[in-house]
């Protein structure tokens, strides 16, 4: 399955997230990456709202916090042009962006990696299929 969505910037705040220790150990362990600092974001296109919406009702990899005050962390590993990443699925409760963006990791600034700017259009693709 893939996705199609227009560059965007974001609120700058996920290197905050990508940075933390736990996340960067488990991305490591469970990804095969530690995250970039900050995320890729981008807005989906009308015709595949549906797919995003269900994205969350899918099982993805946990990222597991030591800190019971953290919620756990959902990610949907991607491939995105030649480059690995993962879709960061948050919970309601901390979700900043409106339901048509999605926000993505990866070991690489894909800005540059991608050559890509806002306004362009990226498709990223899912290892596995979506169930609904």
């Amino acid at each position: 399955m893939q996705l199609t969505g227009k560059l965007v910037t974001g609120a700058k705040q996920a290197s905050l997230f990508t940075q933390l220790d736990w996340v960067m150990k488990q991305c490591a362990e469970k990804l095969g990456f530690e995250p970039y600092p900050g995320t890729l974001n981008l807005e989906i296109v009308a015709d595949d709202l549906g797919l995003l919406l269900q994205l969350k009702h899918q099982k993805g990899v946990e990222l597991l916090p030591p800190d019971p005050n953290f919620c756990i962390a959902t990610v949907l590993p991607i491939h995105i042009g030649d480059y690995e990443g993962a879709v960061v699925v948050p919970a309601e409760e901390v979700s900043i962006h409106n339901e048509n963006i999605i926000e993505i990791i990866s070991g690489e600034k894909l800005r540059g990696a991608l050559n890509i700017e806002d306004g362009d259009l990226v498709t990223i693709r899912f290892e596995k299929s979506l169930v609904a």
